[in-house]
């Protein structure tokens, strides 16, 4: 069930968490299977910290939800449909990805940004490995290191670029880093 917080209430519905700059009605506190919930500030954001050492920061006014396959302990997919997450994800906890309508980011062991835009999906890599694709499949995936991101739009072919240390501190900003 997809959930949407809002900054104004601190809460969350279900899912994925993104961060309103304006004060929503309140929603249901959210979980994901396999995960404790906090609230942090400056930013507004709640953090899931779940099985096998899987860290989702995730923006007060995120969309998302998570999903399980094959008896995991913890959330192997997310859904983020708004907003952004930043992800940690210890080498050998098991596989991770993050679908959004213009992505998918597949990764084993990593700390990586994905942020969704009404017309892209940007994904940015701070640490590890992530695979990208387009989610049509209308694009041949990339694979992205640390310092690198690239932007995906319906129809265009994935260009790796790095980003530059100021787009890298606004986006991280963002969860207070």
């Amino acid at each position: 069930m997809p959930v949407r917080c809002s900054h104004g209430s601190g809460l969350l519905a279900v899912g994925v968490l993104v961060l309103c700059g304006l004060a929503a009605t309140p929603v249901p506190a959210q979980t994901l299977d396999g995960c404790t919930r906090s609230e942090r500030t400056d930013p507004a954001r709640v953090v899931f910290t779940c099985a096998n050492g899987l860290v989702i920061e995730a923006e007060a006014a995120a969309v998302l939800s998570g999903g399980t396959t094959g008896g995991t302990p913890r959330p192997d997919t997310l859904r983020l449909t708004e907003d952004a997450v930043l992800v940690e994800l210890p080498s050998g906890s098991g596989p991770f990805q993050i679908l959004t309508p213009h992505a998918i980011a597949s990764v084993r062991g990593t700390v990586y940004a994905v942020d969704v835009e009404a017309t892209k999906t940007a994904v940015f890599v701070e640490r590890g490995a992530v695979t990208v694709a387009a989610a049509a499949g209308s694009a041949a995936a990339v694979t992205l290191g640390p310092g690198e991101g690239v932007e995906v739009t319906p129809g265009a072919a994935l260009e790796v670029k790095r980003w530059p240390q100021e787009k890298v501190d606004r986006l991280m900003a963002r969860f207070g880093r």
